[in-house]
């Protein structure tokens, strides 16, 4: 099979189809809490992000590929271009948000956020990374709020949850993101205020300085998931809310479960144990929040 597929003046490598690379997603894509006829337009939005985030992120494209290709997706969201390979989910998620009437722009603000992550590869200050995760994230919770029919008033807590859940990524891939697209999502002068510089990220466990940097991260981001929940009480759909309070809840636990653990000596992340005792927390807490 040609490994090729057109995008304008030249071929490209074809897109690997989309699978979770190696972030595991920290919450399920099309919960069981979300209305049976939501769930496909949902599972449609996931696999046009996906598949646009595995480009950002894959070893085997140059630079200028991944921008053709992100390129590509974005102008077939928009309606435009050729059908090919390369945009077929890009086309699928276009073809639903014309069903649900919910607009194609947040799919859109991921790809800007991933053809972001092609040439830039540090961020100054804790602001800059926060402006980041406005389109590599929040558009996530903002698509699930107008697919549901929600209003506007929960979108700054929606918007809170998703940029601590990718910075909660960010720092259980460090490690890995440094090594292998040397990627550094840290704010790099907290690194060097603690006498660092990034290639402490690629050197082993974590010393006491690094442990401090990250933990200076996660004191930003715990003030993220605090904001965050008082999302619930504000969403009306029964599920979404339930769902909303339960990724309040995987959030808590995995920033506390990154504070006991390094990061940088493994992975880190949530057991089958947590994972329960989190969806009984935001079941509960869902529930009373109306």
């Amino acid at each position: 099979m040609d490994s090729t597929v057109e995008t304008g003046k030249r071929p490209l490598p074809r897109p690997s189809s989309p699978t979770r690379t190696r972030t595991e997603e920290n919450f399920p894509v099309a919960s069981r809490l979300i209305p049976a006829a939501l769930r496909p337009h949902v599972h449609r939005f996931y696999l046009c992000v996906r598949a646009a985030d595995d480009v950002a992120d894959s070893p085997d494209l140059t630079p200028a590929d991944k921008a053709a290709l992100l390129e590509a997706m974005d102008a077939a969201l928009r309606g435009e271009g050729a059908d090919d390979y390369a945009t077929r989910h890009a086309r699928d998620f276009r073809a639903s948000a014309l069903e649900t009437g919910v607009t194609v722009e947040h799919a859109r603000h991921l790809l800007q956020a991933f053809t972001m992550d092609v040439t830039k590869l540090r961020y100054r200050n804790w602001s800059e990374l926060v402006n980041y995760c406005l389109y590599s994230a929040a558009p996530v919770g903002r698509y699930l709020l107008d697919l549901h029919g929600e209003d506007q008033s929960a979108r700054p807590a929606t918007d809170a949850l998703c940029i601590a859940l990718q910075i909660l990524n960010h720092l259980q891939d460090c490690g890995d993101d440094y090594r292998e697209l040397d990627r550094v999502y840290i704010p790099e002068p907290w690194l060097k205020e603690a006498g660092l510089d990034v290639s402490a990220l690629g050197a082993g466990p974590s010393g006491p300085a690094m442990r401090g940097v990250l933990d200076r991260v996660l004191d930003r981001t715990d003030e993220l998931i605090v904001r965050a929940a008082s999302g619930p009480p504000m969403i009306r759909h029964r599920g979404l809310r339930l769902e909303t309070a339960v990724i309040v809840a995987i959030a808590r636990r995995l920033s506390a479960r990154l504070r006991r653990r390094d990061p940088l000596a493994g992975r880190v992340e949530l057991g089958a144990w947590d994972k329960a005792m989190a969806f009984s927390a935001g079941i509960v807490r869902g529930w009373r929040a109306r």
